[in-house]
């Protein structure tokens, strides 16, 4: 033995070297293999063949993740500079605001983190349970060992139904049929060869070579393990992968946007205040001085929105469940709102759009075409002929084309628990499942049984079996590629006699092939041979030799098939609605040009006239001549991984946000980089998932759409409360703010000292209301039902804000109606100032105090929708209601109950008074409806010239 095998990574392309040199180059010997010892060293040395995981971050990491936000830090500010003034003032009591503040955001943190461990959970429980095993030859027999445990140099032995554990070269080949989907994206079984390839090719073009984490379809082998772990073409991906760096989500940004904007808001603020205060009114007294700095502190946070990182992840979470129930992971919070502001889903088509199961959708015979209905693995349909039962010439001709391709046929195909599965390769499937289909289904392994094979091989495209009936009549069936097959044919079958077949009749079947190629179908000839008795006689003798390719002469030409990976039935419409709502699908596959197109052209994604670029022809572009041609090509076909990821990159740097569907390992990169990546729970790999942000538990892509929905009602929700929140804080400092400035105007001064500050509300008093209408009325606005048709709109743009001028105008506006009307309400009481009162100072406040509150529990009617009324879905929402009731009650009980008058300055108010604050204060509400009035009607007037626009 030599001294080892090296680096994980071959340094060479063993598909260039021939297998005599590659085995030799790892010191093995091909005919008995490593002996057990060598394989352990290598195992020590190169380490197991395992991707490299991250370490799993720590939970005290994951916790303080969930303080990580700007807003957050401004809330933890609030606390420090509330405690601060607490302790200035005496330090009596409890700092209640602070503790206040600190409990939302510790809640906060909690509901992050608990949701976060939920998603990953729910991940790791689509994990597959049971670890993966590779047949190898080891000191000269063949034994089982767990994948994770082959060396370089290890000779797999590969057969029917097993999993390549690594990549390695292939020594032998049978009929070998890999399934590469996972890696390449190629829907079709690969046919492998161990002939030394000439020059470099694309990964899916390695016939020499298999590759860890694919299939074997059909056939047998045996390779040498030329690379493991990190090593291996899977592995190469995973390094791309980790290379990829995610960016935050449109929600993430806008809402840090926000923060910012409200940190420097609130300081300007509170100093704006304070300074009006002390200018206007002199202020020196200490103790004046104290409750001014005090009223700054409390506008400060009355200004922050303290509840929306809560109000966020609760409604967030909210949205996670509903997810959950619709078969789709989300594991991220903020994942959720990303889709519904996806304007690109990328999605790979194998598995996707399509079931991944290859279907005989044609059968073209002497007596014409016949469609099979019915889709997929399961035998349900019929052939027909222009949605007709077949005559009975052209029914003995297709029963035949299927009983022929059935019998040249290594698949197997049964039904458990009403599930029909596959075992081999999904070509050979599809002749089982069609003949099914026949009238009457034609059975034929039940009525011959096999007694020879010449098996297909790439340089013969076909395969023929020897079978023979109940009476020992021997007929040779043949299947393969039409072109070889017919130039082996003399005749063909028409009815149920032969004819000759004539040059005529061979193009004509050769121009069928063309036909069905432009469909986007694969095709497949049958043909067969009664044997003579004399060749009868040679294979019923023993010891006499199989037949052989000589054998493949004279034959009937019965017709051929066209066989497609169909789409699945709920993609159409999903897609449909995705274009209704402004969203673009971009197919990005490996298959082959023509499919690819033809799908998308089923699909609806694009028109039939289409362009479908591959991927050579992207590596010509350079990335501005490749941005230009994304905003117009919708199809990409025999693409690598690195163009996936190219392709991604493209559409973000030209503005768009993108939405990214996979199941393969060559999908995780593209995953990772994408807006939100998305995989398959079933079909996915484990790499896929890992890259993802969220996981299709159905891998339906209807499921997309619903979760492009539901995102997008969760960010017409967040605005909805960050309309509610804004304006109703702006209606508090605007309270103080112009009450400080209208004070000799409103009479709000003290009878006893007219000098004295006084202030329309006290500083417990902004915290209570902060207290009652911040909270619960905002969270079930949060959970309100979807008023408007949102998948009726574009997405929105990532220049768009979730607080636009518009937005702006309606928070300030009516905040200033609030503020009014509360001073306003004030006035009404107080002795002199506009309207000349009767009552005390306390019970004038404590009725502003009222109105302000009750003003705010009729903005939350309000702030629903920007131009929709209140009226409309009033009663929609019962979260809704009883949070305004629980504000009603809290509030009825801070007046009357005596006990809270003395925490809060209140005074107890008489059913006029109660009268008089509800009239006023549902000024809000009627000023909001004129509002929306106005802008409905500016909306009907503009859409006219829109159109006219739109029409020149």
């Amino acid at each position: 033995m030599d001294d080892g095998p090296g680096p994980a990574r071959p340094a060479q392309d063993a598909s260039l070297l021939d297998a005599e040199s590659v085995a030799a180059d790892l010191g093995v010997d091909p005919a008995t293999g490593l002996d057990a010892e060598e394989a352990a060293r290598r195992l020590t040395a190169d380490g197991p063949n395992e991707l490299q995981q991250r370490p799993p971050v720590p939970a005290w990491r994951r916790v303080l993740a969930q303080f990580q936000d700007p807003l957050i830090y401004l809330l933890l500010a609030a606390v420090v500079v509330s405690v601060a003034a607490w302790v200035v003032e005496g330090s009596e009591g409890v700092p209640i605001d602070a503790l206040v503040i600190a409990a939302i955001v510790v809640v906060n943190a909690a509901l992050g983190y608990v949701q976060e461990e939920r998603a990953a959970d729910a991940v790791e429980a689509l994990r597959t349970m049971t670890a993966a095993v590779s047949t190898v030859l080891r000191d000269g027999r063949l034994r089982q060992v767990p994948s994770a445990e082959l060396v370089r140099g290890d000779v797999l032995v590969l057969g029917e139904g097993d999993s390549v554990g690594a990549d390695a070269r292939l020594l032998a080949a049978n009929a070998l049929r890999v399934q590469e989907a996972s890696l390449t994206g190629e829907s079709a079984a690969v046919t492998k060869d161990p002939t030394t390839l000439a020059a470099p090719a694309p990964l899916g073009d390695r016939l020499d070579m298999v590759f860890k984490g694919t299939a074997v379809a059909q056939g047998t082998g045996r390779a040498v393990v030329t690379a493991v772990g990190m090593g291996t073409e899977m592995g190469a991906v995973a390094e791309m992968l980790e290379a990829t760096t995610e960016d935050p989500t449109p929600l993430q940004q806008e809402i840090h946007r926000i923060s910012r904007m409200l940190g420097a808001a609130v300081v300007v603020i509170a100093v704006v205040v304070v300074v009006t205060i002390i200018w206007f009114d002199g202020i020196t007294d200490p103790d004046d001085l104290v409750e001014v700095l005090l009223l700054g502190v409390s506008l400060a946070v009355a200004a922050v929105p303290e509840g929306l990182p809560t109000i966020l992840s609760v409604v967030l979470a909210i949205g996670v469940q509903r997810m959950a129930r619709r078969n789709a992971v989300v594991k991220r919070l903020s994942s959720v709102e990303a889709l519904g502001s996806a304007t690109v889903i990328c999605t790979d088509k194998t598995g996707t759009l399509t079931r991944n199961e290859m279907t005989i959708q044609r059968v073209v015979t002497a007596s014409g075409r016949a469609d099979v209905t019915g889709i997929g693995y399961r035998p349900d349909g019929e052939v027909l002929a222009d949605g007709r039962a077949l005559d009975p010439d052209q029914r003995a001709e297709a029963r035949l084309v299927l009983e022929g391709g059935s019998l040249a046929n290594d698949a197997q195909l049964s039904e458990h628990d009403g599930e029909w599965e596959v075992v081999g390769d999904p070509t050979e499937a599809a002749f089982l499942v069609a003949a099914r289909k026949s009238d009457p289904p034609a059975t034929p392994d039940e009525r011959f049984r096999r007694l020879a094979e010449i098996p297909f091989t790439s340089e013969r495209k076909m395969m023929s079996v020897l079978v023979a009936d109940a009476d020992d009549q021997q007929v040779l069936w043949a299947k393969g590629a039409p072109d070889v097959l017919i130039s082996r044919c003399s005749r063909r079958q028409v009815g149920e006699s032969t004819v000759p077949l004539t040059e005529e009749d061979r193009a004509a079947a050769m121009a069928e092939v063309d036909r069905l190629s432009r469909e986007a179908f694969r095709t497949l000839g049958v043909a067969y041979r009664p044997v003579q008795e004399q060749e009868q006689e040679q294979t019923d003798v023993p010891g006499n030799p199989e037949p052989e390719e000589t054998w493949e002469r004279d034959l009937v030409w019965v017709g051929m098939v066209g066989i497609i990976d169909p789409p699945r039935d709920e993609v159409a419409p999903a897609i449909a609605e995705a274009h209704r709502a402004g969203i673009r699908v971009v197919m990005i596959t490996g298959d082959h040009p023509a499919t690819a197109r033809r799908i998308a052209a089923d699909l609806g994604i694009v028109g039939p006239e289409a362009r479908a670029l591959s991927g050579v022809e992207l590596d010509g572009l350079d990335d501005e001549a490749l941005r230009a041609v994304a905003r117009e090509v919708s199809v990409y076909a025999r693409v690598a991984p690195q163009h996936k990821l190219r392709l991604v990159d493209c559409l973000q740097a030209d503005g768009e946000v993108v939405a990214m569907t996979g199941d393969g390992v060559n999908d995780a990169p593209a995953l990772k980089s994408a807006d939100i990546g998305v995989a398959m729970g079933i079909t996915g790999t484990e790499v896929t998932k890992e890259a993802a942000r969220m996981i299709l538990a159905d891998d339906n892509f209807t499921t997309i759409v619903a979760a492009v929905r539901q995102g997008r009602v969760i960010f017409e929700n967040i605005k909805k409360f960050l309309r509610y929140l804004l304006s109703s804080n702006m209606g508090e400092v605007l309270t103080v703010f112009l009450g400080v400035l209208l004070a000799g105007a409103i009479g709000l001064t003290d009878a006893d000292d007219t000098d004295a500050l006084v202030l329309p509300l006290l500083a417990t008093q902004i915290l209570w209301i902060n207290l009652i209408t911040d909270s619960t009325p905002a969270l079930a606005m949060g959970v309100d039902p979807e008023i408007d048709d949102v998948m009726a709109r574009r997405p929105r743009g990532l220049t768009d804000r979730a607080i636009d001028g518009r937005m702006w105008a309606g928070i300030l506006s009516v905040g200033l109606v609030m503020a009014l009307v509360t001073l306003f309400s004030i006035d009404v009481f107080l002795p002199g100032g506009l309207v000349d009162g009767e009552d005390s100072l306390d019970v004038a406040r404590t009725a502003g105090f009222t109105t302000l509150v009750l003003a705010q529990l009729f903005n939350a009617l309000n702030a629903r929708s920007e131009t929709t009324s209140a009226f409309h879905g009033l009663f929609a929402n019962k979260w809704m209601w009883l949070s305004i009731a629980l504000g009603v009650v809290l509030q009825v009980a801070v007046v009357e109950l005596s006990f809270l008058q003395v925490a809060f300055g209140t005074a107890a108010l008489d059913p006029a008074h109660w009268a008089v604050c509800v009239a006023l204060a549902s000024v809000v509400l009627w000023y909001d409806e004129v509002r929306k009035i106005v802008l409905r009607a500016l909306a009907r007037r503009r859409a006219p010239a829109a159109t006219a626009t739109g029409a020149r």
